[in-house]
């Protein structure tokens, strides 16, 4: 009796099993078929569904509960994960990651999408993000989404939209050369480094002189990106540090990736 409760149909590692095994992207018939085989536990498909959706009341109840009044610095990316929905097909999932004002890392919520979003679409994520008691965001970085700085606008006219520096720079490689790329990092690394916006300028000017007539995509990318590229430039090494990393969204793309089935 201390160890299966009155009533109770299912021992709570079984639960624990079905979704750990769901999470890594097994069918309902795969995890039958290894608990089956594995463990010699017979368990219906319909169990297995039902175990499984447990999960989207909590993630409903994550994804509506009460954020932080304000939050220094909020991430927007999109990741892509084949999605099960009928036939299976990649679909954008992009998680807003935010840094506390504690230091902390914190997933805002994620959103799945069919890559055509627009202004519309992010006015409607940043109004709910706002509802959930967010009065102010001090940076935004984002990579190029479309329609986002304008959402930006109209919920927190006094954001900072700034272009992730590092996306910029694996753009900028898919318009060259593989051979080149170690040249062009080291020419567009002092503009990153740059300790005023003018001095950046001048340091793109030569990149451009440099290498514009071989790569005038990547000029023309830097160029169209200029006015959201340069805000954290204004900012102290410790700003450009969090603006410029990579490591907190990409270890949790690949969380959301294991996840996200």
């Amino acid at each position: 009796p201390k160890i299966v409760k009155k009533r109770q149909k299912r021992l709570t590692g079984v639960d624990e099993m079905v979704i750990s095994l769901a999470a890594k992207g097994l069918t309902t018939g795969e995890v039958q078929a290894h608990l089956a085989e594995v463990h010699g536990a017979e368990v219906s498909r319909q169990t297995i569904s039902t175990i499984t959706d447990k999960v989207l009341e909590g993630m409903a109840e994550w994804q509506s509960r009460p954020l932080d009044a304000v939050y220094p610095v909020v991430f927007i990316d999109a990741i892509h994960v084949k999605i099960r929905d009928g036939a299976v097909a990649n679909r954008p999932i992009y998680v807003a990651l935010a840094v506390t004002t504690e230091g902390r890392r914190e997933i805002l919520g994620l959103w799945a999408g069919d890559g055509g979003e627009g202004a519309k679409h992010w006015l409607h994520i940043l109004t709910e993000i706002k509802n959930r008691g967010v009065s102010d965001v001090l940076m935004l970085v984002c990579d190029g989404l479309k329609g986002l700085p304008d959402a930006v606008e109209t919920v927190w006219p006094r954001t900072i939209v700034q272009t992730c520096v590092v996306h910029l720079l694996r753009n900028s490689f898919r318009y060259a050369a593989r051979q080149d790329w170690d040249k062009i990092a080291r020419v567009l690394k002092p503009v990153c480094t740059s300790p005023t916006e003018e001095a950046a300028l001048d340091r793109f000017a030569e990149f451009a002189d440099a290498w514009g007539r071989k790569y005038p995509a990547i000029v023309k990318l830097w160029e169209n990106a200029w006015e959201e590229f340069t805000p954290f430039l204004r900012f102290g090494t410790e700003i450009r540090r969090i603006v410029c990393t990579t490591n907190a969204i990409e270890s949790v793309n690949a969380r959301i990736r294991r996840a996200v089935k």
